[in-house]
């Protein structure tokens, strides 16, 4: 059963020892951000801050910050078994034969329980908060990190449509407190909401916007989520819980938003309207630059009698991010296999923030085939940001960091087998020479054919005949050594 609510959540979190009650008193000043970050470093579990000094609402970090708690939060047995379901979601295909047909019926069923449902009231609308009684100031927001701008709304689902399309958009952007009814909206260039304020800018319009905080958790996971554009996030968390997400009308915004949800901001964006913001202690373990973005004001600030404040810190791996961005990379891989079926497998591990590094394994089948692929991935969705891609035969693990770099220390001559090139960056990327843009590099890590030019004999992994390795462990438990 899908979860109602994020309360919902933290019941079976707490129920499976997977969430720690915290009753000391914690500021949301620096100070939950160190308790968070050493939790996060032990590989601990969730916290939830009951007694935050000055503030009514408890505060919940780390609640995705693990493997468990991710799968916990998408209700399946494990990461890798949803990938090809969300496959099938996003190829949906006209059946044309019997057989096709009856194979259709439970993920029709499926799709039509992942149709957004409109209700008339919401939790979310308990306290309505409009003009001047709006006030950010009421809520526990963290500043994370000593040299951060100010503190910073850290998980907020936002919720934006296309001036002209009236397509939605969510995603998820860090937003910095200025005072109490205007934040600043930290739109990539890159990202969706970034496309539908400068369409609004180039129309001359204010950009209605709702930030919706503490959704259910398949809600606040699809705003991160890099769909492809004509997928919609709300159907895709319905899909991901099996149940339709319940959308209310926001009171003051032409925009709907999860019923359930801890907090609502509704406002607008205006065009041409910049502001410093940040820095700000970045997933990268850096802080980001201050540097100008459109700022949020909010005409209306609704929430629950019983609001929770969900928050998310970043910084030096492993963090609870990582976490979300391991899942997308394990629920993502069966649609890159789609176009790159050569691909075996796929790791972007924690160190490479995102969009340093990816290791790939992949079942090379002609000459040049490793840098065919390097490039084809650069052009794929958010893998153009990534700046090191590592490409390694099927037999490798590129989930065991040690093989990896043991194959890439010995497999490749740095001269022949390193490929540069010239594209998008993410916007966090302070090595690159100009802001988005920069260079990425590819590794051939793959054995060396002679059609692609290696003459020398190619040797032979040391491995032990399997005739041994049978009797060793048939006398294994004899020797003692366990």
């Amino acid at each position: 059963m899908a979860y109602t609510d994020l309360q919902d959540f933290l019941k079976r979190l707490e129920k499976l020892g997977e969430l720690k009650r915290i009753k000391e008193p914690v500021s949301p000043e620096l100070e939950i951000t160190e308790i968070t970050d050493r939790v996060c470093k032990m590989h601990g579990p969730a916290l939830f801050f009951e007694n935050v000094p000055g503030y009514k609402m408890p505060v919940l970090m780390n609640a995705f910050g693990s493997f468990k708690r991710m799968s916990l939060a998408l209700e399946v047995p494990n990461l890798d078994s949803l990938g090809q379901e969300i496959l099938d979601f996003i190829e949906a295909e006209a059946p044309d034969t019997l057989i096709k047909k009856l194979k259709m019926v439970p993920k029709l069923k499926r799709m039509t329980n992942a149709m957004p449902k409109m209700v008339k009231k919401g939790p979310c609308q308990e306290i309505v908060l409009k003009e001047d009684e709006v006030d950010l100031g009421l809520l526990p927001v963290l500043k994370c990190w000593p040299e951060d701008g100010g503190p910073f709304i850290t998980l907020p689902v936002v919720f934006t449509k296309h001036p002209e399309t009236g397509i939605r958009n969510v995603g998820m952007y860090r937003m910095q407190v200025y005072d109490k009814n205007t934040t600043g909206m930290h739109w990539h260039t890159h990202k969706g909401g970034a496309h539908h304020y400068r369409v609004a800018e180039r129309l001359g319009q204010d950009l209605q916007v709702a930030v919706a905080i503490g959704p259910d958790p398949a809600m606040t996971y699809a705003a991160t989520a890099p769909l492809p554009d004509d997928i919609d996030e709300v159907l895709f968390a319905g899909f991901l819980r099996e149940s339709p997400v319940e959308l209310v009308k926001c009171k003051t915004v032409d925009l709907e938003v999860p019923a359930s949800s801890q907090i609502v901001l509704e406002g607008y964006v205006k065009p041409g309207e910049r502001r410093i913001e940040g820095p700000f202690g970045d997933h990268t373990g850096y802080y980001s630059l201050a540097d100008e973005y459109p700022v949020f004001h909010i005409t209306c600030m609704t929430m629950r009698s019983d609001a929770i404040y969900p928050a998310t810190i970043v910084g030096q791996p492993p963090q609870e991010d990582c976490y979300m961005a391991k899942a997308t990379e394990r629920l993502f891989l069966p649609m890159i296999k789609k176009t790159l079926p050569e691909i075996v497998d796929m790791n972007l591990p924690m160190e490479g923030v995102f969009h340093n590094l990816a290791f790939i394994s992949i079942d090379k089948r002609y000459p040049g085939h490793a840098r065919k692929v390097m490039h084809a991935l650069w052009g794929l969705g958010q893998m153009m940001f990534c700046k090191i891609i590592c490409i390694f035969d099927r037999e490798v693990d590129v989930q065991d960091l040690g093989q990896v770099l043991w194959r890439l220390g010995n497999n490749i001559d740095p001269r022949r087998d390193i490929v540069f090139t010239d594209g998008p960056v993410d916007a966090l990327d302070h090595a690159a020479p100009l802001p988005h843009y920069g260079s990425k590099m590819g590794i051939d890590c793959t054995r060396k054919w002679k059609e692609e030019g290696f003459e020398r004999d190619w040797p032979n992994v040391i491995e032990m005949s399997l005739e041994v390795k049978k009797k060793i462990d048939s006398i294994w438990k004899k020797l003692g050594i366990d």
